[in-house]
């Protein structure tokens, strides 16, 4: 039995949720989103209790999988248009930086040539600091995958610790070769 799938979806004040066939659309004060669930759950909302609950129609594993997968993916489509999601990413290293161009991020971090990054709609950043860039939305997929993007432009190598890491990241620090004077 699928634990997650079984837990209803609260609706928070403020937010609409809306099933039309597959499509399962919320409103809120950070925007709206939309998702296509498999067509074999089935989603239903109970406005009288507040709630999205998720059914699935046997207990096969490939529908008790994909029970607590669409339970998850309706509670990130709820919890995004309500609070919307956050990323922060630390940049480590000398002269190495984050700036804004209009909306697109422009990264100095130690090759010939600025690297850039055009943030997809409904994703917002910020460089709070110039080693600090906060990634913002309301589609949970979209702000990971661009923080994603922009931590493999230059990801945190374990010999001087330099690079792009998100907060909190811990990376295992190794010891350089040391080298041994040779006999003579």
């Amino acid at each position: 039995m699928s634990r997650i799938g079984k837990k209803p979806v609260p609706i928070p004040a403020g937010v609409t949720v809306a099933v039309n066939g597959r499509a399962v659309t919320a409103k809120g004060p950070k925007g709206e989103l939309t998702i296509e669930v498999h067509p074999e759950m089935v989603v239903t909302v109970d406005r009288g209790a507040g709630v999205v609950c998720v059914a699935r129609p046997s207990d096969v594993a490939n529908h008790r999988a994909l029970h607590g997968l669409t339970r998850s993916l309706v509670a990130n489509l709820v919890e995004g248009v309500h609070q919307g999601f956050t990323k922060r990413l630390l940049i480590q290293g000398v002269g190495y930086n984050a700036r804004l161009d209009g909306r697109d991020l422009v990264l100095t971090v130690g090759f010939s040539h600025p690297v850039t990054r055009t943030p997809p709609k409904g994703v917002d950043v910020e460089v709070t600091n110039p080693t600090t860039i906060v990634v913002s939305g309301c589609d949970k997929q979209a702000v990971g995958q661009f923080a994603a993007q922009v931590r493999v432009v230059f990801p945190p190598e374990p010999y001087k610790e330099k690079g792009i890491r998100y907060e909190g990241e811990v990376v295992r620090k190794k010891a350089g070769k040391t080298f041994v004077g040779g006999a003579t």
